[in-house]
């Protein structure tokens, strides 16, 4: 496996792995675009995928520096980054429902625990304590996501709420992980990814 190109993040300094950033270019008209599928042409911008770091880099404008130019900042850039990053994992999650790649509902995500199908177990952030130790993650924490909502993991398996999921193992398990890490690390400094904390209903297979 070849190692993970590196670029450095304009508010930290730190060079890491580009999985942990987001990626932003200039548009023809000087404004700055996230970028977070690292796909639209242009020179690109790094920061790290952290709240305080994209903070920082909109406060102080470090993109003008970046950039060697003016440019222009939206106001709510970090959370059109996070509502993007989100967007991103739902469709990654509900690609893998549709190739029959993942399951949603405590007991069909119970079975693919017990029969070893079971890479990655996604649980809603909102939702309660009892209801999410009921299912203990594959291979420890790192193959637990708890950065979505259950409104947002509904979403993915098309259906108004839902608390657990499951992916196996394949390219797209690796890409929700990979989103996921993005995501909880904007949103753990929001206050909104508890890790299991945040009180939410009991829901029967949910």
């Amino acid at each position: 496996m070849h190692d993970e190109p590196e670029r450095r993040c304009i508010a930290s300094g730190e060079t890491q792995p580009k999985g942990g950033l987001v990626r932003f270019v200039v548009d023809p008209g000087g404004a700055i675009v996230p970028d977070v599928a690292g796909r639209l042409p242009g020179r690109g911008i790094y920061v790290a995928a952290g709240r305080s770091e994209l903070d920082q880099a909109v406060r102080r404008n470090l993109f003008a520096r970046a950039a060697r130019a003016p440019v222009t900042v939206a106001p709510d850039l970090v959370a059109t980054v996070e509502a993007q990053i989100a967007r991103r994992l739902v469709d990654t999650i509900s690609l893998a429902r549709k190739a029959g790649e993942a399951v949603s509902g405590l007991e069909k995500v119970k079975e693919w625990l017990v029969e070893g199908k079971a890479a990655l177990l996604v649980q809603a952030s909102d939702g309660s304590v009892r209801e999410r130790a009921r299912l203990r993650p594959p291979a420890g924490p790192e193959s637990l996501v708890t950065c979505l909502t259950a409104q947002e993991l509904g979403l993915a398996f098309g259906r108004d709420r839902a608390i657990h999921g499951a992916l196996s193992a394949g390219g797209l398990a690796r890409r929700a992980l990979e989103e996921a890490a993005r995501l909880s690390g904007i949103r753990s400094e929001d206050g909104r990814d508890s890790g299991g904390d945040a009180a939410g209903k009991d829901t029967k297979d949910a």
